[in-house]
């Protein structure tokens, strides 16, 4: 493909902005419908994505509920860390209660740079039982390559606490795992190259043909050429257009905000230890009849006692009572047309009366039938 000179380059520049600013009156003259998304919002550009970091360190300064003797690794860390410092000392002659070994995790995200400040996660290996009040000392962060990109140090913030005597206690939230907060600061630049690039790959959070399609086509709508092209159901092939090249932060801030309506597998999803039920707006129910009751029966059981009188030689007669009842539900049997949508199945369900528990009942038995035109996911 021939490069564009630079006239043809303002032209197209000034083609796409005229579409843009075309699409921002449209927004403003009628609201989008209501499941339109952005871009941004259902697929990611691959090789754009955080990385994890972790380290080991020690948290110092606790008041007697740090590690105990029993912690070798921390006792052991404390050693090593008072030899680097020019400090001598044996083992065996440490025995502190305000110290605790930790794991520190924090997230690089992408394009970070030397001098970042990041937030970590401080979570105790040892039996410290809390870590309010301490402070994490100089801890290098490695990612999964081995090398170190970032350094953590600093107070934490436990955001719960743990007090008792020698007969209770109360604790609230988790008071072994603090946060630092803004104590990470990156050392080492990520070497990206993103602007060299002479293509993109969006890839769909949820993998749908139909959604593949729409981003595709609203993209070649946007740039008036077919840049785009699905590869799959969750993978979009991008070509930089050359008006672009070298300026990819600009092409991909225009291709996010763009709107669009994903499309979805209708699904129910229930939850049989809470009694959730979520269904999307695509389920539909074939003709079907429902009925639904509750029989309840109950027994209770109960003793008359016949007591001789005093200083007579009768015998005490126990004689047992039952009462047996029996309760059946009167619901009346409930008649769902070909074609029912989510609105049609919710009133038809609550003129039965069902509580949650039995709508998990009854869509099993719907989709036992095969009447449901739906996934069903039980969680």
């Amino acid at each position: 493909m021939a490069f564009l000179s630079k006239p043809m380059m303002s032209n197209h520049r000034c083609m796409v902005s005229l579409a843009v600013a075309m699409a921002i009156v449209l927004a403003a003259l009628g609201p989008l419908p209501a499941h339109a998304v952005r871009i941004k919002d259902i697929a990611s550009i691959k090789g754009v994505r955080s990385n994890q970091l972790v380290g080991y360190g020690l948290v110092v300064g606790l008041d007697g509920t740090g590690d105990g003797n029993k912690a070798a690794f921390t006792i052991k860390s404390m050693v090593s860390m008072l030899e680097k410092m020019g400090v001598t000392v044996n083992s065996g002659d440490i025995k502190v209660k305000n110290v605790a070994a930790v794991m520190v995790t924090a997230d690089l995200p992408p394009f970070a740079k030397g001098g970042m400040r990041l937030d970590a996660i401080v979570s105790s290996i040892g039996d410290a039982s809390n870590l309010q009040g301490g402070t994490l000392m100089l801890t290098p962060l490695k990612a999964g390559n081995g090398q170190i990109y970032a350094v953590a140090q600093g107070p934490l913030n436990t955001g719960g606490f743990a007090a008792g005597g020698n007969s209770s206690s109360i604790v609230k939230n988790f008071p072994t795992v603090g946060r630092l907060i803004g104590g990470v600061t990156v050392e080492r630049d990520l070497q990206t190259d993103f602007n060299s690039r002479t293509s993109l790959t969006l890839s769909l959070q949820r993998p749908d043909f139909t959604t593949a399609t729409r981003v595709t086509d609203a993209i070649n709508a946007l740039f008036y050429d077919p840049i785009a092209s699905a590869a799959d159901a969750g993978t979009l092939e991008v070509k930089i257009p050359a008006a672009y090249a070298g300026n990819l932060v600009e092409l991909v801030a225009m291709i996010e905000r763009l709107e669009v309506m994903p499309d979805n597998a209708a699904r129910v999803v229930i939850n049989e230890r809470t009694g959730t039920v979520v269904m999307g707006e695509n389920v539909r129910i074939t003709t079907i009849a429902i009925a639904h009751g509750n029989l309840s029966i109950v027994v209770k059981e109960k003793y008359d006692v016949s007591q001789p009188r005093a200083l007579s030689n009768g015998e005490t007669v126990v004689t047992p009572d039952t009462n047996l009842s029996v309760e059946e539900g009167k619901n009346q049997l409930v008649l769902l047309r070909g074609g029912a949508s989510i609105g049609d199945v919710v009133n038809a369900l609550n003129a039965l009366g069902v509580s949650p528990r039995d709508l998990i009942a009854i869509f099993q038995a719907i989709k036992a039938a095969g009447a449901l035109q739906a996934k069903l996911e039980v969680i």
